[in-house]
């Protein structure tokens, strides 16, 4: 007896919500007001974008590219793009002029389509992006142009397209979306996600030793849509039915409550800084906000400190899930769970915390492990620290045009992450393998070392970055940003970290600032602080309090 090999294709699973569950919502948030359509009218006007795109003669493997927010539009081209064979290619819209010239032009995009509002920041490019022969704009009341010959309303667009597409059968193989790393070293490289790796990522996303994700849910997706295709959330609930509560611009703290609360958001996910400011507004505001239908919260980009997942836990018994991956993993890795085990049933709350602090075990059909410099598998026990190295169904195996063979070691991704894995199977990151502190001829760790100083009161935020030293070749440093009318003083955060850590690995220096720089995905910018602090010797007039 043979089964049938049906190809797996986002075109079989990205309308099941709808069909299952056609009068759920998609709600934006906009300026005046929310945006609300149906599942159905969603997946209905992604069948009229699909329409509209073949009649313009964008054919399978063809780039499109999407400038866009969080919202409904951004969805809709999220279940056409890759239903009809083609590549959505999701710009991060806070990369600098360079680079967003750089990855349009290598991308080969067709097409773009972009919110108004961020209209001003493809104009300076308009002339230099060769490929792209049409420009869409989502249009949502707030007015804004563009000089690009040629453009075309969002809704003019999709207006005449039938709502029945007949979605292609095309090799599983095929490319459906491709997502540029940011914050690497030379230009940024292209990950080329397929169907069959994509499909997969969604099934195993789901599952409830996972993110848990049901129909039941309405998902709150803060992390950007174009960061590694929103951690693939879009695509699980599109799948699942759920409801879908969207931010568009207004990404502040206090709207982000507000949204979750109206909308009675279930689980979001975002990166730590969105969850500190969040932890803010309900600090500051006791008792106003209603959070009692959130669940969990998913967290990545970076590791949260334990002190705000044991925060989040103790004051609103919402469970933090920390997540780790990156772009060149589609993205979900390993995931931490407060009980990730049936043998962890009885731990105490303090054995749960030291666990969700851990980045996680390994999803079901992924293999990781840690080697030495000569690429040498270490054991798993706790204590060996190597490269970490990981291979499976929905891991990148090479960069888009652009090979990189170093980056990949006989079948396995070279992550670029140092790490430990204990007995339990737990991944524990150490560092970024260029932020690790080499001091003295010994690893100082600077995740260590900032966990621990916005664990104490009074703390909101904390970077610790390597220096140049004429003695010990590298030493610490940290900053940090106090919460209004802190008396915490370097002095007290030296005594505070002696606790823990030995002497030499303290921070030689502590400068006490009021804003610390953040990347394009919302993660602590070492690289520019290392800049600035060597540009400054350590003034830094940009960042430092009053």
């Amino acid at each position: 007896m043979t089964m049938q090999n049906t190809p797996l294709l986002m075109s079989r699973i990205l309308g099941r919500g709808a069909q299952l569950d056609p009068n759920e919502e998609i709600v934006t948030l906009l300026e005046h007001g929310t945006h609300r359509q149906t599942l159905r009218t969603t997946w209905d006007r992604a069948n009229q974008l699909a329409g509209a795109l073949k009649a313009l003669g964008i054919g399978v493997g063809d780039r499109v590219a999407s400038f866009m927010w969080n919202n409904y539009r951004h969805l809709e081209l999220y279940q056409a793009v890759p239903s009809m064979g083609a590549v959505l290619h999701t710009i991060n819209i806070r990369l600098s002029p360079t680079d967003l010239e750089y990855i349009i032009n290598h991308a080969a995009d067709r097409v773009i389509f972009a919110d108004e509002d961020l209209l001003p920041l493809l104009e300076p490019l308009l002339d230099k992006i060769p490929s792209v022969e049409l420009l869409i704009i989502c249009r949502h009341g707030e007015g804004g142009d563009s000089s690009f010959p040629n453009t075309v309303d969002y809704e003019d667009f999709i207006a005449d397209a039938n709502a029945n597409y007949e979605w292609p059968e095309i090799s599983e193989n095929s490319p459906m979306g491709l997502c540029y790393t940011s914050g690497t070293t030379g230009k940024p490289k292209g990950v080329m996600y397929t169907n069959r790796s994509t499909y997969l990522h969604t099934l195993a996303q789901a599952l409830t030793d996972s993110m848990n994700l049901s129909s039941l849910d309405a998902i709150c997706g803060i992390v950007p849509m174009f960061h590694a295709m929103g951690w693939g959330l879009p695509f699980s609930a599109s799948m699942l039915g759920c409801k879908q509560v969207m931010p568009h611009r207004f990404m502040s703290p206090d709207k982000i409550v507000e949204l979750m609360v109206e909308e009675e958001v279930t689980l979001s996910a975002g990166v730590p800084t969105i969850w500190q400011g969040v932890k803010g507004i309900l600090e500051e505001n006791p008792g106003k906000y209603d959070m009692s239908h959130v669940s969990r919260l998913t967290c990545g980009g970076s590791a949260p400190p334990v002190s705000l997942m044991r925060w989040y836990w103790d004051t609103l018994g919402v469970e933090m899930i920390q997540g780790w991956g990156m772009t060149e993993t589609n993205p979900l890795a390993t995931l931490s769970r407060k009980v990730a085990k049936r043998s962890h049933i009885n731990l105490t709350e303090d054995q749960q915390f030291e666990n969700i602090a851990k980045a996680g075990l390994t999803m079901p059909g992924l293999e990781v492990k840690i080697a030495d410099e000569e690429w040498k598998t270490l054991p798993n026990d706790g204590e060996a620290v190597g490269e970490l190295l990981i291979r499976g169904p929905w891991i990148c195996s090479e960069y888009y045009n652009n090979p990189q063979p170093e980056k990949f070691q006989d079948g396995w991704l070279v992550t670029g992450d140092v790490a430990k894995i204990d007995p339990e199977e737990y991944v524990i990151i150490a560092d970024r393998s260029k932020d690790l502190i080499k001091s003295g001829g010994e690893w100082i760790s600077s995740v260590d070392l900032e966990n621990y100083i916005v664990a104490m009161d009074g703390v909101v935020q904390a970077a610790v970055v390597a220096q140049p030293h004429p003695k010990w070749d590298e030493r610490p440093v940290a900053l940090v940003i106090l919460s209004e009318g802190s008396n915490v003083t370097e002095e007290i955060i030296l005594e505070h970290c002696v606790e823990i850590f030995a002497k030499w690995q303290l921070p030689d220096d502590v400068i006490f600032v009021e804003q610390i720089p953040l990347t394009s995905t919302g993660k602590i910018d070492k690289k520019t602080i290392r800049l600035q602090l060597s540009n400054e010797g350590y003034q830094l007039p940009d960042l430092r309090s009053a």
